[in-house]
């Protein structure tokens, strides 16, 4: 039989803990709190600051690169006009007479020939627009030419001023002249007055000249320039290194004299219509 007394009931262990942590962290709480968050505070790292950053390496390699490339470049580009200045290409109408004429290579157009062979080929009367020929091989071939030959000289003779190429006026009297040398590098005869005496009866000293007129004419082929020579003699007896053009005063006069050595001994013995 119960003796009446009414006990409270007991509370687990777990529980009576928990309650007294509960109160502990409620009387100082606040107080222990706010050290710890103080010293976590004050612990922390600070926030991080951007330091300045240094030029890479490989940055200054590349830019140094580049600079070397540029220059180099810089240096190609000079070395090839250098070179250019030195070389032709060749034009539409173009001879090897007349380009060795216009840029007074020495020894003429064989001696530009003889340089540029392998460019040209075996005919040096058939050039072709937008080859390349090299105007300082020659000079340099001519200049090699002469320091191979060294007679004896006097003293005068070595004095006396290296002659330059030989330029022409662009006149009748020039082209009489032009034509007779090229005439006397190929073995063609006449002479100035030879010429000249044909040309004034033929043409009048007119290289546009042309016969509409007589019998060639009526047949197609019209005679044409200084001493008046139709397409096909012009064609036979053009001389290589000349222009292939009836017109071209020199050519004209080349092509009609080395006709009227092989017909007629010379141009100096043609004396009326040929």
């Amino acid at each position: 039989m119960s003796r009446g007394r009414h006990r409270r009931p007991r509370q687990p262990l777990v529980s009576r803990q928990v309650s007294k942590v509960s109160i502990a962290l409620t009387a100082g709480g606040a107080a222990a709190a706010a050290p710890l968050i103080t010293a976590g505070t004050a612990n922390a790292a600070p926030a991080s600051v951007a330091a300045p950053q240094a030029v890479a390496p490989q940055a200054v390699s590349e830019a140094k690169a580049a600079a070397a490339k540029a220059k180099a470049a810089k240096a190609a580009k000079a070395a090839k006009e250098k070179k250019a200045a030195g070389s032709y290409t060749v034009a539409s109408g173009d001879t090897l007479h007349g380009i060795a004429t216009t840029h007074q290579v020495k020894g003429g157009w064989q001696s530009l020939y003889r340089a540029n062979k392998k460019v040209v080929g075996d005919d040096p009367g058939l050039i072709f627009p937008g080859q390349r020929l090299s105007l300082s091989a020659s000079k340099a071939k001519a200049a090699a030419d002469r320091g191979q030959a060294k007679p004896a000289v006097s003293r005068s003779a070595a004095r006396t001023a290296p002659a330059t190429a030989k330029s022409y006026p662009n006149n009748l009297d020039g082209w009489i002249r032009e034509a007779l040398d090229i005439m006397k590098a190929n073995n063609i005869p006449g002479t100035y007055q030879g010429i000249h005496r044909n040309i004034m009866r033929e043409s009048s000293g007119n290289p546009r000249a042309i016969n509409n007129w007589d019998i060639n004419a009526r047949n197609g082929v019209p005679s044409i320039g200084l001493l008046q020579v139709i397409k096909p003699t012009f064609d036979a007896y053009h001389v290589a290194g000349t222009k292939k053009d009836q017109y071209d005063p020199v050519a004209n006069i080349v092509a009609a004299c080395n006709y009227a050595a092989a017909r007629y001994g010379s141009i100096d013995n043609v004396n009326g219509p040929y």
